[in-house]
């Protein structure tokens, strides 16, 4: 066998894949990042009648390429939450009425292979929009953010992604310094709201692109 690794990995996503279309998630494989471009292009975009787009806070989004891809897509409105020449209360507002859009890209923090989307927010637009308002998710979710089941995504939500974003987003949080959570009380606390999302309602709403790569954090 070539890719042992790769095939590895396409085994467990064939598999996860599964369990989320028990779970009324709309699923794709992407066997590369580059792939994700085509499988939003064709797959989803083309066959919707949504007029407006907006994300969520996503590292895989902008690795894809699919950030810039979509800015320069025609025909649709793009209202871009990631834009640093808005004031913080202008950009708070412009994540307010992100909720209200036809399509929303994020990703995810973690991901249980029975079937569910785990996520843990500082403001909380991201999870509010996953579970209502736009009327289309699309969710890209590296392999790296799966994990066996709930338990295991939470602690690594915790223990792993948070620290490490508060590391990335300079935040003056005891996990910053030292890698482990600590339930703090710091302003700068980015652990405040938790979505545990265990079905797509309604069918199909939710779309989740499986790529065979790390990606995010």
């Amino acid at each position: 066998m070539k890719n042992p690794i790769d095939t590895y990995w396409r085994t467990r996503l064939d598999s996860v894949k599964a369990r989320l279309e028990e779970n009324n998630f709309t699923v794709f494989i992407a066997d590369a990042p580059e792939d994700v471009q085509g499988i939003v292009k064709e797959e989803i975009l083309a066959k919707s009648d949504g007029k407006t787009i907006s994300w969520g806070g996503s590292l895989t989004h902008v690795e894809t390429g699919l950030y810039e891809m979509l800015k320069n897509t025609a025909g649709l409105e793009v209202l871009d939450t990631y834009d640093k020449n808005f004031t913080p209360e202008e950009g708070l507002e412009r994540r307010r009425q992100s909720l209200l859009s036809d399509l929303y890209v994020t990703g995810t923090n973690a991901l249980a292979e029975d079937g569910y989307l785990v996520n843990l927010d500082m403001i909380g637009n991201r999870i509010a929009a996953l579970t209502f308002g736009p009327k289309e998710v699309i969710v890209l979710v590296g392999r790296n953010k799966i994990v066996p089941d709930l338990e295991s995504a939470m602690d690594r939500v915790k223990n792993y992604a948070a620290p490490v974003n508060a590391m990335r987003l300079d935040k003056k949080t005891p996990c910053a310094k030292t890698g482990i959570c600590h339930d703090c009380k710091s302003p700068d606390r980015i652990c405040n709201s938790w979505s545990i999302m265990e079905k797509s309602f309604p069918k199909g709403r939710v779309k989740i692109i499986l790529i065979n790569a790390d990606l995010g954090f």
